[in-house]
């Protein structure tokens, strides 16, 4: 047994926080949702996307039965928009092929479109207790200052950091869902990429990181967000067009959203071979 568990989970007890996929009531389905949503999205930004959502398509054949735009249109602005039609795609697998019940085995889970080995571990986990090893970047961020006294993990998942996550992951199932969820929270709120509150920390006596002065990150560059003048803020924009519309846009209206021509007919053109937009006719297109 570690000694992480015992302070990690007393202060996990006191500081979670009410959200509704971690509910006692919440479905296997709820938690799937907010994985998906979660992904590089703030909680804050998640919270009434994922209420509409559940509120609309309380079961994956709820969704299965809408077409691929609803989707797009209800995903909003939580950005990364394809997120949406992997959630559809996987929904329409669990309601055929699952009887409509998310399952429950991480072999399961990761055979369905959309969804990799993080979704997999934390659907088994946060929907039905299961052991498995959890790494967001939460949890990456803790256990790298906690167990190798470094500022930042590498920038993917090494063997060396699953093996140390899983010898830390407590035996008892129950447990070791509690602890993955802990130890996320203790990232999210705590021991923040930028700004940790040591001070907060229940583990900061046991942090190697900590213990070694706090050692600047001196691995290979982090990636930096950006927003402003992107692909990703063009494609954006002309979403929001369509999202608003209740049929087909004029390529006229595209055009106004956004000045740089090529950049718009390049970003409209992976649109669409993204199939988050279609073709709807000469100069016209919709959501799918």
């Amino acid at each position: 047994m570690s000694l992480l568990h015992e302070p990690v989970l007393r202060w996990y007890d006191d500081h979670a926080r009410e959200l509704p996929w971690r509910g006692p009531d919440a479905s296997a389905w709820s938690v799937m949702v907010s994985e998906l949503m979660l992904q590089q999205t703030p909680v804050a930004r998640v919270l009434p996307v994922h209420e509409a959502w559940l509120e609309r398509w309380p079961t994956p054949a709820d969704l299965a039965a809408e077409s691929t735009g609803e989707a797009v249109r209800a995903w909003g602005r939580l950005g990364y928009p394809r997120r949406a039609l992997r959630l559809h795609a996987a929904a329409t697998v669990i309601a055929e092929r699952h009887g409509n019940e998310v399952p429950a085995s991480y072999d399961e889970l990761i055979a369905l479109p959309g969804v990799g080995d993080y979704t997999a571990a934390a659907i088994a986990t946060f929907a039905y207790g299961r052991r498995h090893v959890v790494l967001d970047t939460n949890v990456r961020r803790v256990l790298a200052r906690a167990l190798q006294g470094v500022e930042f993990p590498a920038p993917s998942v090494t063997r060396a950091e699953r093996d140390a996550a899983a010898e830390v992951l407590p035996e008892d199932p129950a447990t070791a869902a509690t602890w993955s969820v802990a130890v996320m929270e203790l990232g999210a709120l705590v021991c923040t990429a930028s700004n940790p509150r040591c001070g907060d920390c229940p583990v900061a006596d046991l942090c190697a990181w900590r213990a070694a002065g706090h050692p600047a990150y001196d691995g290979p560059p982090r990636k930096v967000q950006t927003w402003v003048g992107t692909d990703r803020q063009c494609r954006g924009r002309l979403l929001s067009v369509l999202r608003d519309s209740d049929g087909p846009v004029h390529r006229s209206r595209l055009d106004a959203t956004w000045p740089d021509e090529p950049q718009r007919l390049r970003c409209l053109a992976s649109l669409i071979e993204d199939r988050l937009v279609v073709d709807a006719g000469p100069d016209t297109y919709a959501l799918p």
